[in-house]
């Protein structure tokens, strides 16, 4: 039997070894073919992604490499995201190197804040602007690449030198991973989201029980869950240690992919058996979660946490939760109150279209009578760079997908995780605090 952190999973046979997750099969559909777990595979991609700060390491890479042009340029996506708008001198460098290299090698999709209409978090532009696909296999210079798993496609983060050798040749090597089917049994409870879905997860997982593992999250709950909340669902696959999270595409995902005249494409379907393991997650009635510091897989309900948390600061955004559904769920836990003093309420829509979205929708306006402040589209804060740094000793409440020690700024402050509902609720109060009880 496979444990993960106490908890014992079921395990596939021989009998149904020929059966095939949904990962497994995309991987062999690009070129791993019968690979077993464990072994190396040469697998070509879809698209391959960059950013601002892996960009610059994986270009030097590349320029070692001797290699002189990418194997397409049209299947190459970089995104200016993580540094803009740019906060110092190295900051305007970076972005400026990721769009001279654009410009050199004739690659159209290059998007910065501030220089062209569509732009902001990779994570959450990349499926907007219709280039993430059922079936598709995208590699990127990020670790929350996994977020392309909500429409079906089988994100990978890679690190800087396979980066580069992907805009090469469009082929990388990859250790074939086990599979885990994640079953959700129930329905969860009010104010809560697909963040607490994957807060579920990493409670039993904890933070490397499912290392390298594929997990495929199903369930009632996955099929009818929103575009939005299956993005924040796996996006945080890789808090668990897992390699990837995926989810077949459900009728939202299609209905959301033919509005921006995406294929479908030949979808495919997991075999029931075909999975290493299977982790039943039980979420009947499940309340909003808290993941406390330093650790994102350190989750407890929120009635659990000692009250009177004081808050410095609450910040909505990032990949994993700043989207329009996160928008209208901050300004439900507000409930028409203003931002406590005391505490400051920093917004980040995750792109230009979020933005636009939120302002025709009146979620702005309400957000800025309340005190908000409302940052561009930005990786900002959620990695310690800028636009909402932490000082010592402040806590913040945020919905971004990392809490490490020094993850916001300061080595001594603290960063708790929550959804966006929540992040409403507490910024309203000063504390973290219940939304079902405010």
């Amino acid at each position: 039997m496979h444990r993960l952190s106490g908890v014992v999973l079921s395990t596939r046979d021989g009998a149904a070894s020929h059966a095939r997750g949904l990962t497994t099969k995309i991987l062999a559909r690009h070129g791993a073919g019968d690979a077993e777990p464990g072994a190396l595979a040469m697998v070509t991609c879809d698209l391959v992604m960059m950013n601002d700060v892996s960009g610059s390491l994986a270009m030097r890479a590349f320029e070692r490499m001797g290699a002189t042009r990418v194997f397409d340029p049209e299947r190459v996506v970089l995104v200016a995201d993580h540094f803009v708008p740019a906060k110092d001198v190295r900051s305007a460098e970076l972005a400026g190197d990721l769009r001279r290299f654009g410009e050199r090698h004739g690659i159209a999709h290059y998007y910065e804040l501030g220089r062209t209409v569509e732009a902001g978090i990779e994570h959450t532009l990349l499926p907007e602007l219709g280039l993430v696909s059922p079936g598709a296999l995208i590699v990127g210079g990020d670790s929350h690449t996994c977020t392309y798993g909500a429409f079906g496609a089988l994100g990978l983060g890679f690190g800087s030198t396979d980066i580069a050798s992907a805009l090469a040749l469009g082929e990388v090597w990859v250790r074939m991973p086990e599979t885990t089917r994640i079953d959700f049994v129930g329905q969860p409870g009010p104010w809560t989201a697909g963040k607490d879905l994957i807060l579920a997860v990493l409670r039993q997982t904890g933070s490397s029980g499912a290392a390298y593992a594929a997990l495929e999250f199903t369930g009632d709950v996955v099929d009818g869950l929103s575009v939005d909340d299956r993005m924040a669902l796996c996006n945080m696959a890789i808090e668990s240690g897992a390699k990837s999270g995926i989810c077949t595409p459900n009728d939202a995902v299609l209905e959301w992919l033919e509005a921006r005249s995406v294929p479908r494409g030949d979808t495919l379907l997991p075999d029931d058996e075909g999975y290493d393991h299977v982790l039943r997650v039980d979420v009947d009635g499940l309340p909003p979660l808290v993941a406390r510091p330093p650790d994102p897989a350190d989750v407890i309900a929120i009635n659990e946490l000692p009250s009177g948390l004081r808050l410095d600061q609450v910040y909505v955004g990032n990949c994993s939760n700043g989207t329009l559904s996160d928008l209208r769920q901050l300004v439900a836990g507000l409930a028409g109150r203003r931002v406590a003093p005391g505490t400051r309420l920093m917004v980040v829509p995750a792109s230009n279209a979020i933005h636009r979205a939120a302002l025709a929708e009146g979620l702005t306006e309400t957000l800025v009578a309340a005190g908000a402040v409302i940052v561009p589209p930005t990786c900002g804060a959620c990695f310690g760079g800028h636009m909402g740094i932490l000082g010592p000793g402040e806590r913040a409440l945020a919905t971004t997908n990392r809490n490490f020690r020094g993850r916001m700024g300061h080595p001594e402050s603290e960063v708790y995780l929550a959804n966006a509902a929540v992040a409403g609720a507490s910024a309203a109060a000063g504390a973290i605090v219940d939304p079902r009880t405010t």
